[in-house]
């Protein structure tokens, strides 16, 4: 998405941008920063820079409808939720700066974009955890492609549906014209997710934090 604020009237621009600076200091009131190993947040930041380039690789069908990868669930697995939302509001406000997004409409985007995409990540790993079985496959493929795909496909859904009522597009044409390329992209999020994810479990998993050896690989000798 990349909504625009001449989409939408002064006072929803203005709330959205109050509802996301508080929902920011809530996300970095709850990271414990001295905890944090100088390894992860390395990894953090250079995950920052490839999502932001993968932001940049987007394409655009209407005002407002812009076609890229998210990188939100990849985000919540690899640093958990609250960190994954200050990444993706980082990120935004990176395409901001390099006059690639609206700064008067960064919150109502973030909103629409960021924590969609972020908390239904973290609820499938919440849902998987506690009903499927612990196991390696579950947590790639459930949470790594499932969940990828369907949190990108649930931003976009949240930014079609701030548009049709403000008036910016029916919803026929958003159904029409801007759906099916939303639900194609979404298997392309789940792909980059689910292959991503377990390239770094294999060669990084100290960089997955929600990702634990002892639930998901169990006591096999490599793992003693």
């Amino acid at each position: 998405m990349d909504l625009s604020a001449l989409q939408f009237g002064a006072w929803p621009l203005g709330l959205a941008n109050a509802l996301a600076l508080a929902a920011l200091a809530w996300a970095g009131a709850g990271v414990r920063w001295r905890e944090l190993e100088h390894g992860a947040l390395n990894a953090w930041m250079g995950a920052c820079v490839l999502d932001l380039a993968l932001w940049l690789l987007r394409a655009g069908l209407l005002p407002g409808l812009s076609f890229h990868l998210l990188g939100g669930a990849l985000f919540a697995l690899l640093m958990g939720p609250r960190l994954a939302l200050l990444a993706l509001a980082a990120v935004q406000a990176a395409l901001a700066a390099g006059g690639h997004a609206d700064w008067r409409a960064l919150g109502l985007n973030w909103l629409l974009t960021a924590l969609p995409a972020v908390g239904v990540a973290a609820s499938a790993l919440a849902l998987a955890r506690r009903f499927l079985p612990p196991h390696f496959f579950v947590y790639v493929f459930v949470n790594g492609f499932l969940a990828a795909g369907a949190s990108l496909f649930a931003a976009a859904l949240c930014g079609m549906a701030a548009l049709a009522a403000a008036g910016a597009y029916p919803w026929e044409t958003l159904l029409d014209d801007a759906v099916p390329y939303y639900f194609l992209l979404s298997w392309s999020e789940a792909f980059t997710t689910g292959l991503l994810l377990a390239v770094l479990i294999v060669y990084k998993p100290q960089w997955v934090a929600t990702f634990d050896d002892g639930r998901y690989l169990g006591d096999k000798p490599g793992n003693r």
